[in-house]
């Protein structure tokens, strides 16, 4: 098969040209910026573009497919040469698709916890040494890429990201996946640049699971309120399997499954966890996957990256890194890091860095989400403002927004760094949440000065 790649740097991109080429088909590929680590990865693999750029005499009949990334625009010269030949033209998702139709497919979807749970479905599977396809939002630790597929597998775990497909196809990724198991871990308003409303936005659900094949199974979170109100789309040949908090309890720091054999403990914390292992816990079972094998899976789960990655420690301070951006990310992964530290003071620090987190307009969805922190910090760059081309939001917004004047705003970084530098960390937690870095920080080097023996 030879498989032409436009944008093969991207992160989703760049990792299904490398699932391909490790599958034996030949890939070429154009894109106009690649950056780290897609450009060492692809170097690696010899996959790299001798130039930046698009180069229209790359498309010729000899192509069986064109794979289309989101970076691409429509007007490119590439894209308007595969049309001309009558090419197949495929979005990420939906080559993803092609790929697995004939295969049992886990369908990870929903407004925050779908890479954490479609890793620990990822990570039981492995732990039980059975074969099978994957797609992850992040790079999962005992995994090598963020996409592998195989001819040898008969099922494929996937996350679904509710985000457009491509220039081309403004259908969201999880509408081209016809999930056997889907999963719906909750709702909560998102890309307000591609959904204005937040109605559009939980259509965008509704829609998911209308698209489960007959007889599959609908996993879903049942006290998520926008969840129960889309339940009726639901085809009737489907199973429906709801879930809630898995039954834990928390003793020196640690937190345990209470299962009715025995205490399983963990190595991750927080309800929002809780919940994601619930899921996880059903889709396996329709794997086929019992109890026992679960349960000894899942005491090895060390967490997906960012997402209450423990990055620096000493007996007196812990620092956090998470990806928690929007509203309900932000408060469920504070909330977890005070009730497992109920004894420490909590210093939240997030960044806002998406169109939605930078919109005025919905500032207001993020009310009250750091209340349950001692130190509440937030930071945004109006250059990064600008460049999304918005309107001008100041501080006050920010405050406002929050519903909480002592949050300490800040639009600069080195500010932002002397302030976390002449911090007392005894006894201290600090949790930093950005889907970015803060406008060049490292956080890593942060982490260390902060936290050291």
């Amino acid at each position: 098969m030879n498989i032409h790649f436009i944008a093969i740097g991207g992160s989703a991109m760049h990792n299904l040209a490398l699932a391909l080429h490790k599958k034996g088909y030949h890939i070429t590929g154009s894109d106009d910026e690649i950056f780290e680590p897609s450009k060492s990865r692809l170097r690696q693999a010899g996959l790299l573009p001798d130039n930046w750029g698009w180069f229209p005499e790359k498309i010729t009949p000899r192509l069986d497919a064109v794979i289309l990334g989101m970076h691409a625009r429509e007007d490119n010269p590439e894209l308007q040469k595969a049309r001309e030949l009558g090419l197949k033209i495929f979005s990420y998702p939906e080559y993803l698709y092609e790929q697995t139709k004939n295969k049992k497919r886990v369908i990870v979807g929903g407004s925050h916890g779908k890479t954490t749970t479609t890793s620990i479905i990822m990570h039981v599977l492995k732990n039980c040494q059975i074969e099978f396809d994957y797609m992850a939002g992040a790079l999962l630790e005992g995994f090598d890429t963020m996409v592998h597929l195989s001819d040898k597998s008969k099922i494929a775990v996937f996350e679904g990201d509710e985000y457009l497909s491509s220039p081309i196809d403004k259908r969201p990724k999880f509408h081209h996946y016809h999930p056997d198991i889907a999963i719906l871990t909750g709702i909560a308003w998102d890309h307000m640049n591609v959904f204005p409303t937040f109605e559009n936005y939980v259509e965008q659900f509704a829609l998911f699971v209308e698209e489960i094949t007959p007889g599959g199974a609908f996993i879903y979170f049942e006290p998520d309120e926008n969840i129960r109100h889309i339940i009726q789309r639901v085809p009737s040949s489907v199973k429906q399997l709801p879930y809630h908090t898995f039954p834990h309890f928390t003793e020196q720091g640690i937190t345990y499954l209470d299962t009715p054999q025995k205490a399983v403990s963990l190595r991750i914390f927080g309800k929002h966890n809780l919940q994601n292992i619930a899921a996880a816990y059903l889709a396996c079972k329709e794997l086929g996957i019992n109890d026992a094998d679960f349960f000894q899976s899942i005491a090895s789960y060390n967490g997906a990256a960012k997402r209450l990655q423990k990055i620096a420690e000493n007996k007196q301070s812990t620092v956090f890194l998470d990806f928690a951006h929007s509203p309900s990310k932000l408060q469920a992964t504070i909330n977890a890091v005070k009730e497992q530290y109920p004894s420490r003071k909590l210093i939240a620090c997030m960044e806002l860095h998406t169109f939605s987190s930078l919109n005025a307009g919905f500032l207001p969805q993020y009310k009250q989400t750091m209340d349950q922190a001692d130190e509440a910090v937030v930071f945004f760059n109006p250059e990064v403002v600008k460049h999304k081309r918005l309107p001008e939001i100041t501080t006050e917004d920010v405050k406002k927004g929050f519903d909480n004047q002592n949050i300490k705003v800040f639009t600069d970084n080195q500010q932002l760094l002397g302030f976390l530098n002449d911090k007392n960390y005894t006894d201290t937690v600090l949790l930093i949440m950005t889907s970015g870095n803060f406008s060049g920080i490292n956080i890593q080097e942060l982490a260390n000065s902060l936290v050291h023996e």
